[in-house]
């Protein structure tokens, strides 16, 4: 399942260049990520509170174009790999018609110790994985 998140840059997220600092794109993927995670049924308050968690181990992104203050943003999230323990969202943004940014990030289900763990089956919901999509 993709999902789709729109919102608008606002000032305080650019640099003395006048976009938007590389390091914000980072709050912009994690937030469109749960937002997906939602969407599929992910309840990840419930994962919390049954003493386990959801890491992302590594974040891949290519930037291809600057976004500004009070530019509107797309951001697209994908998965496109899931094992038993972790898995792979894709995820770009987007200012109408150009591609502004493009990430790949992986994630690991942990157990409470932060150890890297199977999913147990009632939260391993079928929008995690990209055959479902």
């Amino acid at each position: 399942m993709k999902t789709e998140l729109r919102f608008r840059v606002r000032s305080y997220e650019c640099d003395s260049y006048g976009h938007v600092n590389n390091a914000v794109y980072l709050h912009y993927l994690e937030y469109a990520r749960y937002e997906f995670l939602r969407d599929i049924g992910f309840d990840y308050p419930a994962i919390l509170a049954g003493g386990y968690g959801v890491y992302v181990s590594r974040v891949e992104i290519a930037y291809k174009k600057p976004a500004r203050a009070d530019d509107e943003l797309l951001i697209e999230s994908l998965p496109v790999k899931k094992g038993a323990v972790s898995g792979v969202i894709a995820q770009k943004i987007s200012r109408g018609n150009e591609l502004i940014a493009e990430a790949k990030v992986t994630w690991a289900f942990v157990n409470e110790a932060g150890t890297p763990t199977k999913i147990p089956a009632e939260f391993d919901v079928p929008g995690l994985s990209p055959e479902t999509n």
